[in-house]
């Protein structure tokens, strides 16, 4: 068996544990990436749901935060985050308008739209406020956003409606399959130029260019984008790993789980779906990677079961044996957790709320 340096011999299994050095590493190489490139940092918090991470970003350099939800942004606000972006086309209407207002009464806040339906809720809801609108383009993702020539007219639309216009954001999803982080990165540049120019040409020179994404982060194209939005960068994750944005010695974030079944060669851990996630794409080579036995796989996950899968030849694990679990997609696994143990010098030392877990409306 071979033992992670980082996994505390006494922890209780299954939970999820957070190496702070390589935490504090991740954080202050984007945070010097992002500057050295000329371009604010905005973190994404949807990944790590918590305070004390976002205040080690704030306190590098971070402008603000980027959220997913706005209960993610109430969270935040409460906990003393005052500038705030929620990165996708809200749907300002019933509770949630209210709920925008005020958020937008207490702090800094910006909000994703992209149809003229979605500018007309948002204005109703933040009449009279300093909140800002971001135009989300489609830069090849494929999901929301308008296609980059027609963000001048979404634009023009929130003007005429009396919101102010911040500028044009985009997220660079299809970065996210192998070998696609090079093209998602200049599809990414094209679109916010493209977006950018489409805005001057209806009379609003907004200026805000924001894109950015874990997996392209590393592709800067200089002066196509003015700010960054990655997450994930804070642990990494097997995906990040497979993909080529990430090596093992960058991945913060592993399960602790405990081998309690063997069936010849492979062995069953006791962390299943409800703590790793379920995520897996097509091209993933199983539903999680175990960082210090690089050669086994996850084949097969239930919710509180892990089967792990080693090749002739590979040493396997003993009955009893705890091993690091990286998920495929951290994301989804720290919305599981209420806490993340903190370890240093392979003993826990802290431990850390998931403030905003479950704040998913």
């Amino acid at each position: 068996m071979v033992l992670g340096p980082r996994l505390p011999a006494d922890i209780q299994t299954p939970c999820l544990m957070v190496d702070r050095d390589v935490l504090e590493q991740n954080l202050v190489a984007m945070a010097d990436h992002a500057r050295n490139h000329g371009v604010a940092l905005r973190a994404h918090a949807k990944t790590h749901k918590c305070f004390e991470i976002a205040r080690r970003q704030l306190a590098l350099g971070a402008i603000g935060l980027t959220v997913a939800t706005v209960g993610e942004a109430e969270v935040f606000a409460e906990a003393g985050c005052n500038d705030l972006f929620i990165a996708y086309p809200v749907w300002a209407a019933g509770a949630r308008a209210a709920r925008l207002r005020a958020l937008a009464e207490r702090v800094a806040l910006r909000v994703g739209v992209d149809s003229s339906d979605g500018v007309e809720a948002v204005a109703r809801a933040l009449a009279g406020t300093e909140a800002e609108v971001v135009v989300e383009v489609d830069s090849g993702h494929h999901r929301t956003g308008v296609a980059p020539e027609r963000a001048g007219q979404v634009a023009a639309t929130a003007q005429r409606y009396g919101l102010r216009v911040a500028g044009v954001f985009t997220f660079p999803g299809h970065g996210y399959e192998p070998g696609g982080r090079k093209q998602a990165a200049a599809d990414e540049a094209r679109a916010l130029q493209k977006a950018d120019a489409a805005l001057r040409q209806a009379g609003l020179g907004a200026g805000l260019r924001s894109g950015g994404s874990t997996p392209t982060a590393a592709l800067l194209i200089q002066g196509a984008l003015n700010e960054m939005r990655p997450g994930v960068y804070v642990f990494n994750d097997a995906q990040q790993v497979e993909l080529g944005a990430a090596d093992w010695d960058g991945v913060a974030l592993t399960a602790a789980a405990t081998v309690v079944s063997r069936h010849g060669r492979d062995v069953v851990l006791d962390a299943g779906s409800k703590v790793l996630g379920a995520d897996r794409p097509a091209w993933a080579t199983g539903f999680g990677r175990l960082p210090d036995h690089p050669h086994a796989r996850i084949s097969a996950l239930s919710e509180h079961h892990a089967t792990v899968s080693f090749p002739e030849g590979a040493p396997g694990l003993e009955l009893g044996s705890l091993v690091r679990v990286a998920p495929n997609h951290v994301c989804a696994a720290v919305n599981l957790a209420d806490v993340l143990l903190v370890t240093a010098g392979g003993a826990v030392v802290d431990q850390w709320a998931v403030s905003a877990r479950g704040k998913n409306a």
